[in-house]
């Protein structure tokens, strides 16, 4: 099941494309976007992490700190954000213990098959550790700019 607006995200220990580890309660004081996509390099996750990285200097001068998740090692996070310019972390998950944590390891049914994933999901989560929004349904070309709406930051 997937955490809830109001909840306590749960805190995390995970390391990024450096091998550097990253808690949650390291952000405390800071808004944080966690968003859970399910793997490096395929189209839709690259537009997603491309939104994110056109609209990083929103969210910087905003304070608003922006992590992506999925089960991909450091090593492919390296490649993934330096083949695309990613300006912003990402943390592997090879264990699955975040994304069973925040509810996103969930099993999948594509073409008739059953398989466990990553259900692309955000959350919001704000300077005290608490959820503020979930998004459960993504729309990868545009998903910055839907956060950035949410966060009363959007340009228009």
């Amino acid at each position: 099941m997937l955490l809830q607006a109001g909840q306590v995200a749960p805190e995390f220990e995970l390391p990024d494309a450096n091998g550097r580890t990253h808690r949650l309660s390291d952000y405390r004081g800071k808004k944080v976007v966690l968003y859970f996509y399910p793997r490096d390099n395929t189209t839709g996750c690259t537009k997603e992490a491309v939104s994110f990285r056109e609209h990083m200097q929103t969210f910087r001068e905003h304070g608003v700190i922006v992590i992506g998740v999925s089960p991909d090692t450091p090593e492919s996070h390296r490649k993934f954000a330096e083949k695309h310019g990613l300006n912003f972390t990402l943390l592997s998950d090879p264990e699955h213990r975040v994304l069973e944590a925040y509810g996103v390891w969930q099993e999948k049914n594509m073409y008739g098959k059953k398989r466990w994933g990553v259900k692309r999901t955000t959350y919001v989560i704000d300077e005290n550790g608490v959820i503020q929004h979930v998004f459960k349904k993504v729309n990868t070309a545009i998903h910055a700019e839907e956060v950035l709406a949410i966060l009363g930051l959007a340009k228009g």
